[in-house]
């Protein structure tokens, strides 16, 4: 049994609190990110399917739609605590971050939708259309799960440093 009166315990209680905190606003953060996984891949399968845009293309726009989205939800939701700091600054340090993910997703992107489309047409019966459009997805899920480990990390130790 530990003694709750020990500096070790003190220490070991406080670390578990804080490793609680930081899992819980992971937790908020992944639930944002799937709000905006939502608005990334609504906005692109729109700009892709219904207005003819290129996917790597309609991936950079449906991204800077979701850094919105998600800006907005993590300044008021997974980090209320971290609104010290001016409104603009930390949307300006956010959008950085995540538009340095795009470094990173652009090319996961072109590389992988060709190659993911064939697979799903080779596993399949659907047709080419169909096969590219789910090989597009994929490599869009692909991309996003990359970069939310980026993201969150980045984030939390720049944008929101304010924050205990």
């Amino acid at each position: 049994m530990l003694n709750q009166s020990s500096p070790l315990t003190g220490r070991l209680l406080a670390l578990a609190r804080a490793n609680q905190k930081e899992l819980e606003r992971f937790v908020k953060f992944s639930i944002v990110g799937a709000i905006g996984a939502v608005v990334d891949f609504g906005s692109f399968n729109l700009m892709v399917n219904v207005f003819g845009l290129l996917p790597e293309l309609a991936g950079a726009i449906s991204f800077v739609l979701a850094i919105c989205s998600n800006f907005l939800w993590n300044r008021y939701w997974t980090y209320p605590d971290s609104r010290s700091k001016p409104v603009a600054g930390q949307f300006l340090q956010f959008f950085v971050v995540n538009a340095a993910g795009i470094v990173i997703r652009i090319p996961i992107l072109w590389l992988t939708r060709r190659p993911l489309g064939r697979l799903v047409a080779h596993l399949t019966a659907w047709g080419p259309v169909t096969a590219q459009r789910l090989g597009n997805n994929l490599a869009l899920a692909l991309a996003v799960g990359i970069v939310m480990f980026w993201n969150f990390f980045v984030n939390r130790y720049w944008t929101y440093n304010d924050v205990e």
